[in-house]
């Protein structure tokens, strides 16, 4: 079944929507526990991972296929590295690693689901 753009975006906002709440509590008490923001980003993806492949591929994407779990996670990886970049740029002008997340948080949303919806769920490549 072939999703219109439309639809599959709004469940990617309501699946991502609890993504990104569990992925920000992990990242937040890992800092508050004294990670440092590259190891907090670390355990925060890590721990999300399964779980994000299984909401967005079920429901946002409706695609389970186990093939596509490789460019989820290489999708997951060039996403660290953006957030880890962009965290590092706004440190002169936010007070703690946890604000700066809550800040990156839309822009990295957009990024996600442009790498989601053309890298890993993209049908022309499967």
């Amino acid at each position: 079944m072939t999703l219109k753009p439309r639809t599959t975006f709004l469940r990617f906002l309501i699946a991502g929507g609890f993504n990104t709440l569990f992925g920000w509590l992990v990242y937040a008490a890992s800092i508050l526990m004294g990670a440092p923001p590259w190891l907090a980003l670390i355990i925060a993806i890590v721990t999300g991972i399964g779980f994000n492949f299984v909401t967005l591929g079920r429901y946002a994407f409706q695609d389970m296929a186990m093939k596509r779990f490789p460019r989820f996670v290489l999708s997951y990886v060039l996403i660290y590295i953006t957030n880890l970049i962009c965290l590092k740029a706004l440190e002169p002008w936010q007070s703690s690693p946890i604000w700066g997340q809550l800040i990156l948080t839309p822009p990295l949303a957009i990024f996600s689901y442009v790498l989601l919806s053309r890298i890993t769920f993209n049908s022309k490549k499967s």
